[in-house]
């Protein structure tokens, strides 16, 4: 039963005591408890006998999720919506949830037979949160041990149990405000934003809200920039057998414009700005009178360079680097972190730290001893420390876990895991190698009253750079192949001109941030903590305000909507500086420094604080948020029920016209907008009528996309007329009144199935054509329909061929599904229970079987134990009541 606690981490409920070795050294039978299976099984292989390991699967308790979860006495409260007692010292309301109660139940059996319980949860305020909630709802009576270490090795697990400490209760004090925080924020705006902005879907969050806001803005600097254009000449030269470049640089004394020299907001030379212009006659002129005369070396330089290893990972930068190198998706960087780490192949992957401990030092330099050689190894140990806004506490950097490091190829992994094993391997040793040393080069070049410039770069001394080369077929020559060195030049010189060609070019707007640069802007803001960017990352796609084009990052409609209103009616909860000061907050309370509830009292109670706001920004009209500014467009862009449209005047009657559904504000201007109240104001095409009831079919575009529909609708009524989608590769110019009258007729009968005498159907649905065998009670098995086969075509035999094929397991888009983890290996037949991202969210999967995986959890993290119990009980249940096959019944097509 939910149960609200009765103590807080300000109070707690003192339960650790020192365990007492028994006789002999030994520690009698202990119980030890972990967040998962997999890190669980990996510390068991490290324990005394007697000792039990036994996984949380995550948290065990968090405040209520929806209404039914409220425990009846504190129904109708005020605050109980909020899971928060504001009303008395912020009092929170923890209940077990639903699918963790088996969980305690066997975790309280297991405390019956054991003289001692160790809580060995992850070492950061979330680790430290979870076992202070195992300590509140188990109420052991034997003595409690907090157990902590930053790699899963048999020293690290051999010194965590000879030095265990108590739990740290200002690190809990401070994950629990965190908490209620993000409680308060998301519970009390998000129905202002349903309200105001429009949808149930819609949220907001302290730090979601935050990083949404980055983005939109740098989509308004987009927006407003305006281009420029400029031209330069690029010259081939070639001396004594070798041929390099060089780029005009400066005509009669003047320097020649670059995109540096453009002012962004007018796509002209910025005031102040003393250089030369051209264009393209003059471009092209200044070739014809300058290749046939005599070119001249008039300077050579050579600087020496010095570049130093880059430290070791911290959370933030193995995303990034990640993102960069591997093209892996923050969330997807944390999975198989997460899972490395629970392996014994990595160091704990949540932390801000640089630093590494003299055993992981030792083991890099004797990896660099090893396989470079000694000419690549410093006299002395590098030593790195990093400065980060509200660094969390200070553990290890991301390191290989040991006390010797094991080289990629000796790993067996495969796939992401060794592929970002074999990045952390690479930095890690990178970091202890010596400087690699390069020299700069670069000749100036006269032709008349042009000076050209060639620039070169040559490697001297790979040093820390081979480490990132090796394993190539051949070191050195990838080495080489960065390089770009000039051929030997000297002053006199007279080189040889092999092409010259103008070059025109323009200015470029800012760059859409990419998961790793806003990754890398929020960690230097200080906003947010970085083992959280994964998630929220996640949730601002995942709501629709923001879609991913390649490795961009690109609001849409509803994310600029949802911004616009949160700046100009919430401006502090968007401000980075004000959500930076909270994490420096939630620091000083984990340093003891502060006080929880005085925070959280002035943060929702104060003056200014939130609850004054939401109250305010509650009475604003329905529309408040709306309307979406966008300059220059010719129409007013809005937020309706059915989604973003566009209003505006044409021909002196006002139209309104509907966005479709995958364009986004940088795809709209005004020739688009023009085109679209043009269409709207003319009203849909006719292709004919309907041979059989003499209806007209018309031609529209939705939200969706286009479509047929027989008939107008008729004003007043509720009955919609039937409407089809083009399929996929069909426009409206192309569509003809015989597809549109077949489209109209879907889903056909085919005939009946042979074996079972049930219907066999073809139709168009949302992830494209398909053949239908309805089974009867609900059941019905689908085959999607491939080209050259045709929805309006096919017949009975061959879709009876098509559905004795095997299913393919569908995806978002509809093609082929790859699963987004494996899971591990079933127990009981050793197949593997794979994870999917879904339509309505993840689920796994294990031979025929579904199962959604529980609200709120995080499915780059989901165990494997958990995942086989979710399974079983699905399997258990009624149809309908949550099993879920891979056969299953189609929502009715609307």
């Amino acid at each position: 039963m939910a149960t609200r606690k009765k103590t807080t981490a300000s109070e707690p409920a003192s339960r650790t005591r020192r365990a007492k070795p028994s006789a002999g050294g030994g520690y009698g039978q202990a119980l030890v408890i972990v967040e998962s299976p997999a890190k669980g099984r990996t510390i068991a292989k490290f324990l005394p006998a007697g000792f039990t390991v036994k996984a949380s699967v995550g948290h065990v308790r968090d405040l209520p999720r929806k209404a039914s979860e409220i425990p009846a006495k504190y129904k109708g409260l005020d605050w109980a919506r909020l899971g928060v007692n504001v009303n008395e010292g912020f009092e929170p309301l923890y209940i077990v949830a639903p699918e963790k109660r088996a969980t305690i139940r066997e975790l309280k059996a297991e405390l019956k037979n054991v003289d001692v319980l160790y809580l060995a949860t992850d070492e950061d305020r979330e680790g430290e949160s979870i076992s202070w909630h195992l300590l509140e709802e188990l109420k052991p009576t034997v003595p409690v041990h907090r157990m902590v270490f930053h790699e899963i090795t048999k020293e690290a697990i051999t010194e965590a149990l000879a030095n265990p400490r108590d739990l740290d209760q200002n690190l809990v004090r401070a994950q629990e405000t965190r908490r209620i925080l993000d409680r308060l924020v998301g519970y009390s705006v998000s129905p202002i934003l349903w309200n105001k902005v429009g949808g149930s879907g819609l949220s907001a969050g302290r730090v979601q809200s935050v990083a949404l806001r980055l983005v939109v803005d740098r989509e308004r600097e987009r927006l407003a920039f305006r281009t420029g254009s400029y031209w330069d000449l690029l010259a081939t030269l070639e001396h004594r057998g070798a041929s390099f470049d060089a780029q005009l640089n400066a005509l009669g004394g003047k320097r020649i414009a670059t995109g540096k020299d453009f002012d962004e907001q007018t796509g002209r030379i910025a005031e102040g700005k003393d250089v030369l212009l051209l264009d393209e006659k003059t471009a092209r002129d200044l070739v014809e009178r300058l290749r046939p005369a005599a070119w001249r070396v008039t300077a050579v330089d050579e600087t020496p360079r010095t570049l130093r290893p880059y430290a070791p990972f911290t959370t933030s930068t193995l995303q990034q680097e990640a993102n960069r190198k591997l093209r892996f998706s923050a969330k997807r960087t944390m999975s198989a972190a997460q899972e490395l780490y629970q392996t014994g192949y990595i160091t704990y992957m949540r932390t801000d730290s640089t630093a590494l401990s003299d055993q992981a030092i030792t083991a890099a330099r004797q990896s660099i001893t090893k396989l470079y050689g000694d000419a690549y190894l410093p006299d002395r140990p590098r030593h790195y420390t990093k400065k980060v806004a509200n660094a969390q506490e200070a553990h290890e950097a991301i390191r290989p876990a040991g006390s010797s490091f094991r080289t990629p190829d000796a790993t067996n992994l495969t796939g992401d895991l060794l592929a970002l094993y074999d990045l952390v391997w690479k930095r890690t040793v990178a970091s202890q190698m010596m400087d690699a040393k390069k020299t700069a080069m670069s000749a100036t070049i006269e032709v008349e009253d042009a000076t050209f410039r060639a620039t070169g770069i040559r490697t001297d001394f790979a040093g820390f750079l081979r480490a990132y080369v090796e394993g190539s077929d051949d070191p050195e020559a990838a080495l080489d192949n960065r390089d770009k060195p000039l051929p030997a030049l000297a002053t006199g010189d007279t080189p040889s001109v092999s092409a010259l060609e103008p070059e025109g070019h323009e200015t470029k707007p800012p760059a859409r941030y990419t998961e790793a640069s806003l990754v890398k802007a929020l960690e230097e803001n200080g906003v947010g903590r970085p083992s959280t960017y994964a998630n929220i990352i996640g949730t601002i796609v995942d709501r629709g305000y923001v879609i991913r084009q390649g490795q961009a990052l690109v609001p849409t409609f509803t994310g600029f909507a949802v911004s616009d209103f949160l700046v100009l009616h919430f401006s502090r909860l968007v401000d980075v500086n004000f959500t930076k000061g909270m994490e420096e907050h939630l620091d000083e309370i984990a340093g003891g420094d502060e006080h929880w509830r005085e925070y959280l009292e002035e943060f929702y109670l104060g003056e200014t604080g939130l609850a004054a706001q939401v109250e305010e920004k509650a009475k604003l009209p329905a529309t408040a948020g709306r309307t979406i500014a966008i300059d220059g467009l010719g129409a007013t862009v809005k937020i309706g029920r059915f989604g973003p449209y566009i209003e505006s005047e044409y021909e002196g009657k006002p139209v309104k016209a509907n966005l479709p559904a995958d364009i986004t504000p940088a795809d709209l201007d005004p020739e688009r907008v023009e085109a679209l109240l043009r269409q709207r104001a003319a009203g849909p095409a006719s292709l004919g009528t309907h041979p059989e009831t003499g209806d007209s079919i018309l031609v529209l575009d939705g939200q969706y996309g286009p479509y047929v529909q027989l008939g107008e609708v008729e004003e007043g009524s509720k009955t919609k007329p039937r409407r089809a989608s083009l399929p996929k590769g069909v426009t409206p110019d192309t569509v003809t009144l015989e597809m549109a009258v077949g489209l109209l007729a879907l889903p056909r009968l085919l005939g009946s199935h042979p074996e079972t005498g049930r219907p066999v159907k073809a139709g168009l649905g949302r992830f494209g054509p398909y053949i239908l065998h309805d089974m009867g009670k609900g059941e019905a098995e689908f085959r999607s329909l491939k080209a050259p086969d045709d929805v309006l075509t096919v017949e009975l035999p061959r879709a009876l061929v098509i559905l004795a094929e095997p299913k393919a397991i569908r995806g978002r888009r509809g093609a082929t599904a790859t699963p987004t983890r494996e899971i591990g290996a079933h127990p009981a037949d050793g197949k593997p229970v794979q994870l999917f991202d879904g339509k309505y969210g993840p689920y796994v999967k294990h031979g025929d079987m579904n199962a959604s995986l529980p609200r709120g959890t995080d499915p780059a993290t989901y165990p494997l134990a958990a995942a086989v119990q979710l399974l079983e009980e699905r399997g258990k249940a009624p149809k309908g009541k949550g099993a879920k096959k891979t056969t299953r019944k189609r929502p009715a097509k609307k």
